[in-house]
């Protein structure tokens, strides 16, 4: 079974990931946004770089440097007046191109289901794991482009075209999904020790991936039951989409005296009058602004249980939706949406989440006393007879402890901090922490006309230390008008070995098609191999000063994390470089996939890292070290005074998405109001008050989007600071090579192709304690408990 992946939303204000489609469709897995440019001869094109010196000064001044990157960005359009194609792809030279590369395709995968179909021999059976592979694939070349055409190009006429291909392929492949057929020839070329025996650890892998994705997806149901499965999909899609869309609080906004509201920006309080009151919207940003301003402790009750209850038609719809996930789950034969969703995840269980979730509360329990007992205080100091901590007195005595900090000693200027990260000494930061961690490095890349959706994208090749040829990466990362500002990664197509008889094929095409469209290829060193390489698209949304401006683009700190974080997700592409695109780079597990982009984050800012990058973008005088120095006791600063809080909530919320997800969801009495109020009341340290009927739960867009996986991103955190402070040794081995090769040899190359708790197993080591036993390995339950007993501590300072 194979399926589009796509990335997700997750809470982490870094990586809004993609909407979530459904685990209804097996062909729909393996897919992932991916692209990369090639020429005829399979072969990266010059551009006559001397050496990585040169690679690296041109890099910084293609993103900082406005003349230098027109003149650069002109010479191959200059030199060539044929159009190059939509990321170097053939076909995609003008809209209509996007119909022939999607029939060309879709005959190319009709042949494939039809051989698979005829499969009666030994050979045909052993064949069928590159064979299904490459139906994955070439689903994938169009599915995955297409969608990100039709959502990132500003043309309408491509957008169009873009999701006539895209409509095309996703057709097809609910028809694929449906063939019971494949499932059968699958599952017989398993059973057979003589097929077993003749493949290698990836095609094992990939069968076993697709037949799990075949079972989740009911295929062995009868027909009648079957169109159940399909219908209730329907269904949930459709209640999906209207709960993501349909946040609405039971009492739309609440009036007040102006008096009320002291503490409040006077200006914000003018556009919300009207007549002799103050009406303040329970939607947007108002509320929140309101929470942590006003003065009056009984406004901000007033106004934080009305915000938090979500209307009754919202709480039905999420109702709805999750007696449907159920119901669909145990028409699968699962006892649960739970146990269905993370059968192929590292947790395998429900019971091993709740596990983590314990443990790491637990962990972090003390924390957050150690916050709440400050804020207390301060509160006290305002109000002495105060004897409680309210749960809407949090965002205003944060604030208050904000203030007073920043008074009490001097801050340092974020315009100063920011001279020192122009866009492209940061994008040289990146190269030379990659050159130093994993021998690779990025070289602008001039493009053809055509080849990209927008003027200001940058190509970037990435080479090895022999400038072997590893991946295309188009870099998008300034602000316009309809863009996305959601930073983002999208793998546009995956490393595959591409076979001597696809070579044949397309030389034997009366029109010379390219094997892979026209992207980028390299032969593997070692080998007579010929791979497509992996290509990737990574979203930004930095301010570009105007024309008229000589500056580079300045970022914040939390813009350089941003960048690293995506860059973590790319680097995982880049080195996952696998045999078979189904397993290639971020195609890993759900609660795996985050671990290398939260791992980069403490990179960022590591005063190891910033010794290589971190200059004036003006003088080119390093950043002083005592800028270095308070750069971390901001973050020290920080992550003590409310990560632990933070850390908190998202604990709870993924507690809750738990609890929702059980065989109980089908019951008449089944409430989700009852049940956040239980959550909250054991676990939290600030619940909402005892007898209200709160129902935050309706804002909880993420249970449609991560239905019993919220936690994964908790899991990512908790492991990445395990490996930053043991493997990395807490910054000091930053840009060690003998700690990068572990984790690239141990984590990334494999993609996955390998089971996470191996990976984690074996860059921690195995003399490390937590691998005693083989316990980690293993995984299970008390792997997962383990790993909540590590907590967040050294990943928070990087949040």
């Amino acid at each position: 079974m194979l399926k589009v992946l796509s990335r997700q939303p997750w809470t982490c204000p870094r990586c809004l990931l993609h909407q979530q489609r459904s685990a209804l469709q097996p062909f729909r897995r393996r897919i992932q946004t991916a692209t990369s440019p090639v020429h005829h001869d399979y072969k990266i094109a010059s551009n006559n770089a001397p050496g990585t010196r040169h690679d690296d000064h041109t890099l910084g001044l293609v993103f900082d440097s406005k003349p230098f990157w027109r003149e650069f960005s002109q010479r191959k359009a200059a030199s060539s007046a044929k159009p190059t194609g939509l990321l170097q792809n053939e076909y995609l030279t003008g809209p209509d191109g996007f119909r022939e590369f999607a029939l060309v395709t879709l005959q190319k995968c009709q042949e494939i289901v039809s051989k698979v179909l005829a499969v009666s021999t030994l050979e045909g059976y052993r064949a069928m794991a590159r064979d299904m592979d490459r139906l994955s694939d070439l689903l994938c070349r169009v599915i995955d482009t297409a969608e990100f055409m039709r959502t990132n190009h500003p043309d309408p006429e491509i957008q169009d075209a873009a999701t006539q291909a895209y409509a095309l392929m996703f057709e097809y492949m609910n028809v694929l999904n449906t063939t019971t057929a494949l499932n059968d020839q699958l599952k017989h070329a398993y059973s057979h020790p003589d097929v077993i025996s003749h493949w290698n650890e990836e095609e094992r892998v990939t069968v076993q991936m697709l037949m799990k994705d075949f079972a989740k997806s009911a295929i062995d149901l009868p027909p009648k039951e079957r169109q159940k499965f399909v219908t209730l999909h329907n269904e949930i899609s459709q209640l999906g989409s209207a709960f993501v869309n349909g946040m609405e609080p039971e009492t739309p906004q609440l009036s007040f005296d102006k008096r009320k509201l002291q503490g409040m920006d006077p200006v914000m309080l003018s556009r919300m009058r009207k007549w002799t009151s103050i009406v303040l919207p329970l939607y947007g940003s108002a509320p929140r602004t309101a929470l942590g301003m006003v003065h009056d402790e009984n406004v901000r009750r007033e106004i934080y249980l009305a915000y938090r209850t979500s209307s009754k038609r919202q709480v039905h719809r999420l109702e709805e939706l999750l007696r449907k996930r159920t119901e669909l789950a145990k028409l699968a034969g699962y006892p649960s949406y739970a146990h269905m969703t993370l059968s192929d995840k590292m947790a395998k269980t429900p019971e091993a989440v709740a596990n983590f979730l314990t443990s790491l509360n637990a962990n972090n329990w003390p924390l957050v006393r150690g916050e709440l007992s400050k804020l207390m205080a301060l509160k006290q100091s305002v109000d002495p007879s105060a004897s409680q901590f309210h749960p809407w007195d949090h965002s205003y005595f944060m604030n208050r402890y904000a203030f007073l900090q920043d008074r009490s000693r001097k801050s340092r200027a974020a315009g100063s901090l920011r001279s020192f990260f122009s866009l492209g000494t940061v994008m040289q930061g990146l190269s030379r922490l990659f050159t130093r961690l994993y021998g690779v490095r990025f070289v602008p890349h001039e493009t053809g006309p055509g080849e990209t959706w927008n003027s200001d994208v940058r190509r970037l090749d990435v080479l090895d230390e022999d400038n072997n040829h590893l991946a295309v990466v188009y870099c998008d990362l300034f602000t316009r008008p309809g863009k996305t500002p959601n930073p983002a990664h999208f793998a546009l197509r995956c490393s595959r070995a591409i076979s001597q008889a696809e070579i044949a094929e397309s030389a034997n095409i009366s029109t010379s098609r390219h094997p892979n469209d026209g992207m980028a290829t390299a032969m593997r060193p070692g080998t007579k191999t010929l791979y497509q390489l992996p290509t990737i698209a990574l979203i930004c949304d930095f301010e570009e000063p105007p024309s008229s401006d000589s500056r580079p683009s300045l970022l914040s700190e939390h813009n350089v994390q941003t960048l690293f974080h995506e860059m973590g997700h790319a680097i995982h592409s880049i080195l996952g470089s696998t045999d078979l695109q189904s397993i290639s780079g971020t195609r890993c597990a759900t609660d795996f996939a985050e671990l290398p982009s939260v791992l980069m984050e403490s990179f960022a800012t590591s005063p190891q890292v910033l010794s290589l990058y971190a200059r004036h973008w003006e003088t080119g005088a390093p950043m002083p070290e005592e800028m270095m120095r308070s750069m971390a006791r901001s973050q020290e600063d920080r992550a003590a005074m409310h990560g632990a809080m933070d850390n908190e909530v998202q604990i709870l919320m993924a507690m809750l998405d738990q609890a929702y997800h059980t065989a109980d969801a089908t019951e008449r009495n089944f409430d989700t109001t009852t049940i956040y109020h239980r959550v909250y009341s054991e676990h939290s340290s600030l619940p909402d008050p005892s007898g209200s009927r709160t129902s935050w739960q309706g804002n909880f867009a993420h249970l449609y989007g991560y239905g019993s996986t919220y936690y994964s991103y908790l899991f990512d955190r908790a492991i990445a600071s395990k490996i930053w402070s043991e493997v990395f040794k807490g910054g000091e081995g930053a840009v060690d090579r003998d700690a990068g090769e572990r984790f690239k040899e141990e984590v990334l190359r494999w993609g996955g192709g390998r089971d996470g708790w191996h990976c984690v197993a074996g860059v921690l080591g195995s003399n490390h304690p937590a691998n005693k036993n083989g316990r980690l390995a293993e995984g299970r339950e008390e792997a997962m408990r383990e790993v909540g007993l590590w907590g967040l501590a050294d990943s928070s300072t990087a949040q």
